[in-house]
């Protein structure tokens, strides 16, 4: 089983969010449909950012690595990167 990290992007204020997960379709519809507690109030979202892992270990520290940046400008370079 693979592991995806991602980061979604408010269509209502811009703003970033930062997860894993091995189902990454059905978590952008959890997002979008109001289930994630930190996301609910920013809807809609836009998956702008992903990368495939080998295992929950690797994403997790990708994923707090990620989260460790707070840095706006980092994440646009990221999505920037990729497309």
């Amino acid at each position: 089983m693979s592991y995806h990290v991602y980061i979604i992007k408010s269509l209502k204020d811009n703003s970033f969010y930062i997860g894993s997960t091995n189902d990454l379709e059905r978590r952008l519809i959890e997002h979008n449909e109001g289930m994630s507690k930190y996301t609910s109030s920013k809807l809609p979202w836009k998956l702008v950012y992903s990368e495939q892992l080998p295992d929950v270990t690797s994403a997790r520290s990708r994923e707090y690595f990620l989260k460790k940046q707070k840095n706006r400008a980092f994440y646009q370079r990221l999505i920037d990167s990729v497309g």
